[in-house]
Order: C-alpha cells, then sequence, then structure tokens
C-alpha cells in the first residue's frame, strides 16, 4: 500500500530528501469554475505555493457545485486541494493595496473575469508588472481578452457547442450531444497549466514576466485533432457516427451475454485482424476492402455484426480474458465504482486517499503524472473558506491593526 497522497508511489528515501520540481513558485489563483483554478490545482501538486484568494461573501462557486456531505461540497475538495486560502474583496481599496503587496512576491497570478474586471480596479498588467516585472499573468476567458466575443459570458458548455465537439457527438439521427463534466474547462485547465510553465521558462531566459491569454474556446479544438485542416483541403466535415469511426471498424460499444458492455477499438491494421480471427471471421480479412481503415469504416455493419454476436454469447469476465490473450484491444466500460475496485487503476495509485480534517478518510484523483525522482504530493484537500487569511497576510507583513481596518472595509 502506497503512503496516503503521494504521487502514485512511496517516494524511496533520496526523493524525500529534494524538494519538490516547483518548490518556491507563488502562485496567486483569483479564478473560479473550473479552467483556471484546475491549473493552479496542478501547479500545487508539484510544490508550488498556491494561495486561493476569494471573495469574503462570494466563495468559489465549486464549494457548492455537486454534491456535499455534512455541508461540505466534494467537488471543491479536489480542486482546492494543495492551496493556502485567503478572502480579498479586489474592488476595495483594501483589497487591491493588499493584492499588489501579494503579487510583489508571486511569480504566477491565475484570474479569470470578464475581460476588463481587473483593468476597472487598476490591477491590470500595467499596475502588476510595475509592482513584479517578473510576473506571469495568466488570463483564462471562455473568448480571450479581445475580438467580438471577447467580453461576452461564457463557460466551458459554449466551448463544446463552438468547437465542434458537440456536432460530431453523439447518433447520426440524434441531436448534438454535450459532455455530462467540465470537458473544455479541464482540457483549458490543462493547457494553462503548460502556459504557465512556458511563460516560467521564457521568463528564465530573458528575465522579465508577460500576460498569458487563454481562451476556453482553443484547446478543445486542438482535442478534436485536425478537423480544420481536413475541412480546408477536401471540405469534408466530419458527422456524427455514435460509438464508431470514420477512421476505422470495429470501433465499437458491445454488449456481453451477462449485460455488461465492453468498448473494442482496431485503429493498428494488425489489431483489426486479430479481432476478427478471435471472433471466427478470418474471411472478411482477406476481403479487399479490409486493407485499410477508412475502407473497413465503410463496412462497419458486417464488423460490428460479426464482433457483436461472438461478444453476446460470452460474460464479460470471458471476453475480456480472450481479447487478452489474442492480444487484441478491449475495455469494460466502467462506471466510478468500476474504476474504484480495477486492477490497473490500483497498481498505478490513481486513487489515492487524503486524510481531511473535515471529513476524514477522504478518496481522489492522484497528481497526474509520475515522476521517478521528484514526486509530486497531495498535502491536503481543499480547506475551509479563508481559513489561512490572517496567517498568510500576517506573514506578508500587515499589522493586526491593518488586518482590522480590512476588515472593516469589507475587503476581507
Amino acid at each position: 500500500m502506497t503512503t496516503p497522497g503521494t504521487a502514485h508511489q512511496s517516494p524511496t528515501q533520496s526523493q524525500a530528501q529534494r524538494p519538490a520540481p516547483l518548490t518556491g513558485l507563488r502562485v496567486l489563483d483569483l479564478a473560479t469554475l473550473f479552467a483556471g483554478p484546475l491549473a493552479a490545482t496542478l501547479l500545487g501538486d508539484y510544490g508550488a505555493e498556491v494561495i486561493k484568494i476569494e471573495h469574503p461573501t462570494k466563495p468559489d462557486p465549486s464549494r457548492g457545485h455537486g454534491p456535499s456531505k455534512n455541508g461540505v461540497g466534494l467537488w471543491w475538495k479536489v480542486l482546492g486541494r494543495n492551496k493556502h486560502t485567503i478572502t480579498l474583496d479586489l474592488s476595495k481599496p483594501g483589497g487591491r493595496a493588499t493584492l499588489l503587496r501579494l503579487a510583489a512576491t508571486a511569480d504566477v497570478v491565475i484570474e479569470n473575469f470578464r475581460p476588463g474586471t481587473l483593468e476597472k480596479w487598476d490591477l491590470g498588467w500595467p499596475e502588476l508588472s510595475a509592482v513584479n516585472p517578473r510576473l506571469i499573468l495568466t488570463r483564462v476567458t471562455a473568448f480571450g481578452q479581445f475580438g467580438p466575443y471577447a467580453h461576452r459570458p461564457g463557460f466551458g458548455t459554449l466551448a463544446e457547442a463552438m468547437s465542434g465537439f458537440a456536432a460530431v457527438t453523439g447518433a447520426p439521427d440524434a441531436p448534438p450531444t454535450l459532455p455530462p463534466f467540465g470537458l473544455a474547462d479541464s482540457i483549458a485547465g490543462l493547457a494553462t497549466a503548460y502556459a504557465v510553465m512556458t511563460a516560467l521558462a521564457a521568463r528564465d531566459l530573458t528575465g522579465e514576466g508577460q500576460a498569458v491569454d487563454m481562451a476556453i474556446i482553443e484547446p478543445i479544438l486542438t482535442a478534436l485533432g485536425p478537423q480544420p485542416t481536413w475541412y480546408d483541403q477536401l471540405g469534408y466535415v466530419q458527422e456524427r457516427t455514435g460509438n464508431r469511426s470514420a477512421n476505422n471498424a470495429p470501433r465499437n460499444t458491445y454488449r456481453t451475454a451477462d449485460g455488461a458492455w465492453v468498448a473494442v477499438s482496431t485503429s493498428a491494421q494488425s489489431i483489426a485482424e486479430r479481432v476478427m480471427r478471435l471472433v471466427g471471421r478470418p474471411d472478411l480479412i482477406d476481403e479487399p476492402w479490409f486493407a485499410t481503415g477508412a475502407d473497413r469504416a465503410r463496412h462497419a455493419d458486417v464488423l460490428d455484426r460479426a464482433v457483436g454476436d461472438w461478444i453476446a454469447r460470452r460474460t464479460r469476465t470471458e471476453v475480456l480474458a480472450a481479447f487478452e490473450k489474442a492480444e487484441a484491444a478491449v475495455a469494460p466500460i466502467q462506471d466510478v465504482r468500476d474504476v474504484l475496485t480495477d486492477p490497473q487503476y490500483q497498481a498505478l495509485d490513481t486513487i489515492t486517499t487524503i486524510d481531511d480534517p473535515e471529513l476524514g478518510p477522504l478518496r481522489m484523483q492522484n497528481v497526474l503524472f509520475r515522476l521517478s525522482a521528484t514526486p509530486g504530493t497531495i498535502h491536503w484537500a481543499g480547506r475551509p473558506h479563508g481559513a489561512d487569511t490572517d496567517e498568510l497576510l500576517t506573514e506578508l507583513g500587515l499589522t493586526p491593526a491593518e488586518l482590522a481596518a480590512l476588515r472593516e472595509e469589507g475587503a476581507l
């Protein structure tokens, strides 16, 4: 069993003596829902000191999103992990002044206000860079900082719609389908963490900070692959194909004899041939159209029938064992209950356990990737609203009288 909260593996003694890879990096997380905060979480998992700054009376809405236990939001426990939490109203003069003092000590600021909001508070790039020329100001919005849509309100759902994702998702005769989770936000969060590290690498070369403009509508386009190039060169518009692919077959979900579901993929020609031999239809391999993925996709009805009929006569356990023996690609369709007991996820410690003062033992996804020498760590789950305000601002140099004045003003 691994130590709770470690990066998928128990650290060796030499690893434990090494600093985390982002030790010394200070990140101010001003963002909410969900891309910006996720980027800050990813940085915190690998050693960055992340200070979550929330409004005194309107905390990050993720604290109230989804199910809660004993009044404690569970989404926040994941998104807020490894973050110190303080309150600050940036629209108040005292809140503005305090943020500038914090920014002078920071390496990165992540925010997702509508364009012009920080500028309205005199907290734009000119003001922030004046107090800290090495600062990386990371701005995460639905549509970016300029253009005709820049000032519109927006969420990841709009990116999933605008990007072409919804248009290609779902059955051919069904409406476009949106994902039941924050897909565009999650992709943008990953991209934002990458953007921050790229800007920090540039700072190492130039000695200067800069502003990062991340539009949530853009990273999901990268995830969708070469659709724009296909259209540009061929006029080809990808259509909804359900679980099938226009690029290879068989590729679908199939129901087993015991009512479970499995997914089969044959992106490689050799795998497609192994599957057909396994299901007793080697004759199809000799068909002229079987030689390419695109041609196989045009004969998906025949291939799906062959694979589906074979799978339907066997239990999930039998199917998985037979595919593994044949070295063909298959996976069970799992819900979260299956994920938590899956032996591969268990071996990787993908779901780890954190001891939380509010909820006790708490399972969540572990850090994103394994580093052999300096692994990431989850030190704590999301903390209560404003839990570290007095401690961190006192460390910043504010006196008890100044803290009292900020509270009187409503800035804390």
